[in-house]
Parts: C-alpha cells; structure tokens; sequence
C-alpha cells in the first residue's frame, strides 16, 4: 500500500523504520510539539509496530521522500469506525529539519487522500496543543477547522497547553483545490 505526491509518499510503516522513528524520541522540541513524554526504546518501537499491525481499524505509515527514499517521519489512520465513517489521525516528523519544508503538509495531505478516497470515510479529527503554532498552521493549509479546545490540558516545561480538536468532513476535502 503506497500513496505518492511530489516530494513524498506513504508506504506501510515496517521494522526497519525503528531508527527512524527512535530519533523522534531524543529531540525535546519534536517531544514537546507532539505532548509527548515517553521515552520508548527500540524494542518498545518494534513491539508497538507489530501490535499497530495486528489492529484492524488502524493504518500506520511511513512518510519517506520521493528522490532517495529517506524515511522522515511517521503517520497513523487509527480508530477507523466503519459504521460513523470517521477516524483520528496523527503525524510526526523525525527530525526539527524536516519542519517548515512543506513535507509534513504533503503527508497530511496523503492521509486525507487514502482517508477520503480509500477507506470513504467522512471525518479525520486530530487534535494538537496550543503552543505547537506551526503545526496548527499546517492543519489549516491543508482544511482541518479548529472544533474545540480542552482549556490547558497539557502541563509540560512547566506551563500549561490548550488541546485543540480539529477536524476535516469529506466535503470539505473534496473543494479543496489541486488535492493530491
């Protein structure tokens, strides 16, 4: 399963995409971006990844780029619900270089392409914290709206974060202009 842009495309995460992913996990701004404050090992990466597989309303990817095939980051399609037709959606990039190129907006637009056209969903929602501005631009760019906020609900480097609740309908993503 491969879903191609320009400058990147998504191809089924595998194990050989751990180191990849474990570089995430040492840079403290990607950590603080994303909420996040565990630190897994390799080990807890490959069994993660072998559990992901084995979840059936779940689709885990690779975000690799088109001229050298250099993995840079990681998305998930997760708790598909066939019955409401909606999902929720995470990305991250491995490495602060690979921010503010455009490549982390191509991939979410990649998942909203195999979300709205593979799996005819009607909702992708995700949610993002308040202090990750860039992130939230990006969302934008590519026509997730902003729904709702849970009011400081992250405290981390100590200070509070808004979680935001954003989403995008299939209708909407169907007016998007020059999608991919």
């Amino acid at each position: 399963m491969m879903v191609k842009g320009q400058k990147v495309y998504l191809r089924e995460i595998a194990d050989n995409d751990i180191d990849s992913i474990a570089r995430c996990f040492q840079n403290e701004e990607i950590m603080y971006m994303t909420g996040n404050r565990n630190l897994l090992t390799k080990e807890q990466i490959k069994e993660a990844i072998h559990r992901f597989r084995e979840d059936s309303a779940r689709y885990d990817f690779a975000i690799c780029l088109v001229h050298n095939d250099q993995v840079i980051g990681d998305l998930a399609i997760m708790e598909v619900d066939l019955e409401n037709k909606k999902a929720m959606f995470r990305i991250a990039l491995h490495g602060i270089e690979d921010c503010g190129r455009g490549l982390g907006s191509e991939a979410v637009q990649l998942a909203q392409k195999f979300t709205f056209e593979e799996l005819c969903l009607n909702r992708l929602e995700l949610q993002v914290y308040s202090h990750n501005i860039r992130g939230i631009k990006s969302y934008e760019k590519v026509g997730f709206k902003k729904e709702g906020v849970l009011r400081q609900a992250l405290f981390m480097n100590n200070t509070f974060s808004d979680e935001i609740i954003m989403s995008i309908l299939s209708e909407e993503y169907m007016k998007i202009p020059n999608r991919h």
